[in-house]
């Protein structure tokens, strides 16, 4: 993944890969990230909340970018399909997390600066209001 030049565009996060970005491939390698052995196609499907059609389409982009390997075969005479993360794709998968986790802290600065300079008093740490608190999230 290429480096976002910090001086010249520091919110253009380059490392967001757009392949990856989209809600449900972002789903998929996040339930194959925690089943390292591979899920079966079914337990993808519901894990994800896809159809067939949508949850093949995805993984063949998947595929197709060098992410998941998707291997068919038979158990007993049913056909079986088991899905898993590459090598390379969990490593970029993993690199992914950590431009998304730059952009969270970028975007909580920007917030904490934008309160600042409207003259809103800062909250006390963990004191934080709204949906994050309510879902148990903690500020990075």
């Amino acid at each position: 993944m290429p480096k976002t030049d910090m001086t010249g565009a520091p919110f253009a996060y380059d490392g967001l890969d757009r392949v990856i970005h989209e809600k449900a491939r972002l789903g998929l390698l996040t339930s194959l990230m925690a089943h390292p052995k591979g899920l079966a196609f079914a337990d993808l499907k519901q894990l994800c909340g896809l159809t067939d059609g949508n949850l093949s389409r995805h993984l063949q982009v998947l595929q197709e970018a060098g992410l998941v390997d998707v291997i068919k075969g038979y158990e007993g005479n049913r056909p079986h399909t088991t899905c898993r993360l590459t090598k390379s794709g969990r490593r970029r998968f993993l690199d992914y997390l950590a431009v998304l986790e730059q952009l969270v802290r970028d975007a909580a600065k920007a917030a904490g600066t934008a309160e600042k300079s409207a003259g809103k008093p800062e909250k006390a740490a963990g004191k934080d209001e709204g949906a994050s608190a309510r879902l148990g999230i903690q500020p990075v």
